[in-house]
This record gives C-alpha cells, sequence and structure tokens, in this order.
C-alpha cells in the first residue's frame, strides 16, 4: 500500500509508484500502433480497409463498463475484508495481551510463564500469517518466537499460523486442568484464540478463492476485442485525433471550458460576463 503526503498538481501527473501505467504501457503503445496503423489503411486504402458502423461499439462498451465496475467493486471489497481482518487481528492480539494477566497474577512470572509463551506464540502468529498469505516471505522474524520445542513441528507444518493456534490451546487446556485458571477464563482466553482463528481463516478464504476464472476470461476477451476493433469503427469519424482535435465530429472542450469558467464567474458574482459559446458555420469548437 502507497502511504504518503498527497503530491502537488504537477507530481500527480507524473508519479509512477502505484499507478498502472508501467503495466499497462506495452498494450496501450499496441493498441495506438494498431489505430494509426488503422486510420492510415483507411484513408490510403478505403476499398480494402473500409470503415465500420460505430453503433455497436457504444452497445459493447456499455456492457464492458458494467464488467469493469463490477470486477473493480468486487477486488476493492477484497482488499477492504483483508484490511479488517487485520485490523481484527490488531484488536485480538491487544486483548490477549490484556487477559493474559490473569496468569501472572495468579504466580508465573519469568521468561518461562505460560503468559510469556502465549504472547510470543501470538507474535509468531502474526509473522507466520504474513509468510503464509505472501509466498516468498522470510519467516526469520517469527523463528525468534518460535519455542524452541516447537520448531521441528513448526517447519514440518504445512499450516504453520494454525500449528501456533493449537499450541496456543493446549497451553490453555493445561493451565485449566492445572487449577490455575477457571472455566470462565478458560472460555474467555479460548474465545479469542478462536477470534485468531477466524482471522486465519478469512484470510485463507481471500487468498484461495480468487475472481472467478470464467468470469475474467470474458472481461479479458471483450476488452481486448473492443480495444483492437474500436479503430475500425471510428477511422472515418476521427481520424488521426481521438477525440480532443479540430475535426467536425470532436469533442467542443474549448466551449465546455468556456462554459464552465462562465458559470463559475457568475457564482462569485461577476457581472460583466461573455456570451455563452455559440457555433461558426455550424461548428462549435
Amino acid at each position: 500500500m502507497i502511504v504518503r503526503d498527497r503530491p502537488s498538481l504537477l507530481k500527480l501527473f507524473f508519479i509512477l509508484r502505484g499507478s498502472v501505467i508501467q503495466r499497462i504501457f506495452p498494450q496501450v503503445l499496441f493498441v495506438f500502433a494498431l489505430s494509426a496503423g488503422v486510420v492510415w489503411s483507411h484513408q490510403a486504402f478505403p476499398a480494402m480497409v473500409p470503415s465500420v458502423n460505430s453503433g455497436p461499439f457504444a452497445l459493447l462498451g456499455i456492457a464492458l463498463s458494467v464488467f469493469l465496475g463490477f470486477r473493480n467493486n468486487a477486488c476493492y471489497d477484497r482488499w477492504w475484508e483483508a484490511r479488517k481482518d487485520w485490523g481484527q487481528l490488531i484488536f485480538v492480539s491487544r486483548d490477549l495481551a490484556r487477559q493474559t494477566l490473569i496468569l501472572d497474577a495468579s504466580g508465573g512470572n519469568g521468561e518461562d510463564s505460560a503468559r510469556a509463551r502465549l504472547l510470543n506464540l501470538a507474535i509468531a502468529f502474526a509473522q507466520t500469517l504474513v509468510c503464509h498469505l505472501r509466498s516468498g516471505s522470510k519467516p526469520d522474524k517469527a523463528l525468534k518466537r518460535v519455542p524452541d520445542d516447537l520448531l521441528p513441528a513448526y517447519k514440518a507444518s504445512r499450516n504453520a499460523p494454525d500449528l501456533l493456534l493449537r499450541e496456543m490451546g493446549a497451553i490453555l487446556a493445561k493451565l485449566r486442568a492445572t487449577d490455575r485458571i477457571s472455566d470462565i477464563q478458560l472460555m474467555m482466553l479460548d474465545g479469542t484464540v478462536g477470534r485468531m482463528s477466524a482471522v486465519l481463516a478469512a484470510c485463507e478464504r481471500i487468498r484461495n478463492t480468487p475472481v472467478p476464472f470464467g468470469y475474467t476470461l470474458l472481461l479479458h476477451r471483450t476488452a481486448y476485442l473492443f480495444c483492437f476493433l474500436l479503430p475500425f469503427g471510428f477511422a472515418d469519424a476521427l481520424g488521426w485525433a481521438t477525440p480532443f482535435g479540430t475535426l467536425p465530429n470532436d469533442l467542443p472542450i474549448v466551449a465546455l471550458a468556456d462554459t464552465i469558467e462562465i458559470n463559475l464567474r457568475e457564482a462569485l458574482g461577476e457581472t460583466d460576463l461573455p456570451q455563452l459559446p455559440k457555433p461558426k458555420d455550424y461548428m462549435l469548437m
């Protein structure tokens, strides 16, 4: 996640980190070259490269925008859910640290106490969860917190975070068996460990459940076909400039900008305002 101060207006247009420009630049360059080739071919050899009715592209563009909007919402929802899950893990871990104070109060202080072991396992759980979810991460930070007697099982486990949670549950069960904690205290502490397990399951669900492949395939095919065929539909109407040039069918951005200026100046209380833009020779630029 990119975390930085809000850039100035000038820097905003040149920031590459966090932008998709670097990823899509080859595709954009290819579509640009294809469009230029289609326009040149249509103008040089109109019989060989005829223009196509642009009507179907408008309908296809509407459908594509719906697909892209759904995909964007689905991706953001997954990101937001993961953010909430990790926020929950922070809260639960802090809660565990507070709840385990009863263990020290019952006479178990020191580095080898049950509380120290539980909290070290909680730290190892968070660090291990990073490695579990993000391939290529090194477990160095987690290994520093895993007890020596648990290291062989930890290294051999296929789901190390779950192994740590089971060990925490075993510690709590042993504390109850020796009457170090009451049934109510066991339920409280075990519930906290259970919430950590819920975070693990939620993160695994997000990681292991991608957007359905059939939907992704449909979206990518539609998008590529739309971009590749679009130049054929607008080679006649738009020509080389698409769509901010000075051809008859180009967007009247000058008139639009003038209209905005007039409206805002009027909102400021100015009275010496120009007339709204009018077409010249039936053209509004």
